[in-house]
This record gives structure tokens, sequence and C-alpha cells, in this order.
């Protein structure tokens, strides 16, 4: 691997707890700040060089999202690094550990995701000298509060990287406004703190952003959403003509409503973009009558015609109308992954980059990016209404174009 010269906020992230460091004195350090930036490589070699210059025969956590995004965004990357200059490092792939040595010291490091609240349990009981964070405000609060209790050794540190959310995270209004209370070193990373990165690359990652998502991602803010969730639909250069080809491909992503519209999305992939080339949308306060799962399940047949679909997702909450489709037994059917604020960042990536365009024919999908908004009532979350097609559109982004265990956004945006 070859390194550019660290700029200053990356040499003090590697060098802030050395004893000779007047920074030394704080508990820990926490970096937020603007995507690729250059927190993660930095902060995760200094964890590990700190481990090895302060104990032996210790335990350490490193925590993400998941297991496969803490491996994709540190350890693979880390462990790399550290053997290229000189540690020597066993891993244990099955059990989630590597153990790192230097001449007469060795150190072990455990791996966690933290999913979900359910996933506090699996670090209980676990004595730790220190624990570095990955992208800790896509972590439950139990969970890092669990881990953070786990290191009772004397001299330990905690160490935190993320990029930022809306205002009122709980990582935010504890930790980012109390570091003085906290005793915790804090730094805002901007993009220029990463010299790998050109001029070049630096634009197209700010030309892939807009709105909250700009403010937090490129100027790494702790913003709170508000207006249009996809402002940039509304220039008429984001809608397209069905192209006149034949695709190699098609899918159809659904959201199912019996009350509420059902809105189906035929997709059709040609080149690197799919297309979503027509639609299905029926509101039963619209039209005045109510369809059933096999009513909406002609309609699916009559979108798709003659065409052969590799995939129907379907809102995962439609558990009737999934049925219909399995026992009919014509096509291939799976529920929606459905997060619904990673979702939204990977349909606006999506877009942006043009791997996904929608058509014109698809009018009530257009209608809808005109008027779905975010709720101001504090946490990210859009406004339930006028989110059918929205929704059928982030089921497809999710699981069939971005499909992972993980949020590829976050790969994308994945700053070392």
């Amino acid at each position: 691997m070859t390194f550019k010269p660290f700029s200053k906020k990356q040499l003090d992230v590697l060098s802030w707890w050395s004893p000779s460091r007047k920074t030394s004195k704080y508990d820990g350090i926490i970096c937020d700040g603007a995507v690729r930036s250059g927190k993660t490589l930095c902060m995760s070699v200094s964890f590990i060089s700190w481990a090895m210059f302060s104990f032996d025969n210790a335990n350490f956590a490193i925590c993400g999202k998941t297991i496969k995004s803490v491996k994709r965004n540190v350890s693979d990357i880390l462990i790399r690094t550290l053997r290229e200059i000189g540690f020597e490092v066993t891993e244990k792939i099955s059990l989630n550990v590597f153990e790192v040595s230097l001449n007469n010291t060795t150190n072990t490091f455990y791996l966690f995701g933290g999913r979900d609240e359910s996933s506090a349990a699996l670090i209980q009981g676990m004595t730790l000298s220190g624990v570095l964070f990955d992208e800790v405000a896509l972590m439950p609060r139990s969970f890092v509060e669990q881990a953070l209790a786990r290191c009772s050794v004397e001299n330990s540190k905690l160490w935190f990287n993320c990029n930022p959310e809306y205002p009122q995270h709980w990582f935010c209004t504890e930790w980012i406004k109390k570091t003085s209370e906290k005793n915790i070193y804090y730094l805002h990373f901007t993009m220029d703190d990463n010299p790998s990165l050109s001029e070049k690359i630096r634009q197209r990652y700010k030309n892939l952003y807009s709105g909250s998502f700009y403010d937090r991602f490129i100027l790494g803010k702790w913003v709170a959403t508000d207006g249009l969730v996809y402002p940039f639909m509304s220039d008429d250069k984001m809608l397209y003509d069905v192209p006149k080809c034949s695709f190699s491909k098609f899918a159809v992503s659904c959201d199912y409503g019996t009350v509420n519209p059902a809105s189906f999305g035929l997709w059709g992939l040609y080149g690197d973009s799919w297309y979503r080339i027509d639609e299905y949308y029926y509101s039963s306060r619209r039209e005045g009558l109510s369809r059933t799962d096999e009513e909406h399940y002609s309609a699916l047949c009559e979108l798709i015609a003659d065409r052969e679909i590799s995939d129907i997702v379907v809102d995962p909450s439609a558990a009737s109308f999934i049925e219909v489709i399995r026992r009919h037994g014509k096509y291939n059917v799976k529920p929606a992954k459905n997060n619904v604020i990673d979702g939204i960042r990977q349909t606006s990536t999506a877009l942006k980059q043009g791997r996904i365009k929608i058509c014109r024919p698809c009018k009530d999908c257009i209608h809808e990016f005109g008027l779905y908004r975010w709720d101001t009532g504090g946490k990210d979350s859009p406004i339930k209404e006028n989110d059918h097609a929205m929704d059928d559109v982030r089921y497809f982004v999710t699981t069939i174009l971005n499909d992972s265990e993980d949020d590829e956004f976050f790969a994308f945006a994945f700053d070392r």
C-alpha cells in the first residue's frame, strides 16, 4: 500500500494519546465530519499503536454497524497495513478476532456488529482496555453504552468516528455537545484533511449530494432534514424517455396497499442503468373501489406482459400479497429490505449517478417526487404521505440494485 504524507489533522489523530502530548490527558477521541475525509484509516492505525504501546495481553473491541461492514471498512485494510509496517497479525476469521504482536507484546482485538438493540448482548461480560466505534452514529445507543461499560481497565480509552446525522441524534446530544464534560478530544474533518483525494474526486463527491445530505456528508454538519426528499428530481433533465432498445433484464418493485395506494414499478436494464419504464399505480380513494390481492396480482401480470422477470421485490409487510405471487408459481418474489433512511440515501445516490433512471410514462411516480417531503419533527423521517411509488423505488434500489447485506451507500462513501 502506498501512503501519501498525512495531513496535520491526521497526524494529530495518530499521536494524540502519546504521553508527550498534552492531549493524552483525554479519556477518548471523537472524529466526525465529511465522507472521504481520511478519518477511518488513521484512527484505526492509531488505535492499534496506542494499544500496543500501552498494554500487553489485553483485550480490545472494534465495532461497526455489522460484522461485514467493520471488516470491509476497518479490519481488512487495517490488517494489511499493520503487516506492511512491521506488526505480526494472526487472524481467527471464524471467531471475528485477530491478534497483533510486536517484539514481546501481544494483544487481542474482537470485532462486533452493532446493528440493532439486541446487539448489546453480544458484548456483555467482556473486560476491555479500549474500544473503537466506526460510524458510531449508525449504532443503537444501548450497544454503544454496553461496550463502553466493558472498558473498566485502568488507562483504557474510547475512540469514536462518524459522519453527522440530525442534531437531536443521541450521539450528538450526549457526546459531541458534551466533550468537555466527558473529557473527550474532539476533531472535525473535511475533505481537505485527506491529501489522497484529488480535486476531481472531491468535486465528484460534491456532485452526488444535495440538501441536508450535502450539508452532512460534504460539509460535515449535524443538520436537520428539510424540504423535499429528492429536490433534484424537479429538474426535467432527471426524467427520460423509454429507450428504444432491447433490455437485458427486467424486474418489478412493489409497494402494496389496499386502503393506501399500491405502486408497482417495471424496471428494464440497459447498459449500466436500470430504467423505470412503466408502472401500475392504484389508489382506492381515487378510484372509489378497493381491489383484492388477486386483482392486484392480475394487474401485476398485465404490467409484466410477456417479459421475463428476474425478480419481484415487495414491501415486506405485505405477507398476503407475497404469498399470492408465490402460490401462482410464475415469478420469483422476495421481501424488500426496508431501512427507510439508508434506502433514501442509496436511492438519492443511484439517481444522481444515473444507475437508475425514471421514465416519463411513470406519471404517478414523478408526481410523488414533487411531493415527498421530510418531517420537520426532529428525527430523520419522511412524512408518510405521497410515498408509495417512492417506497417501491427504494425497495428496488436496496434489494436489487444494491443487493448486499449492508448499506452500499456507506461502501461508496466510506472514508479511509
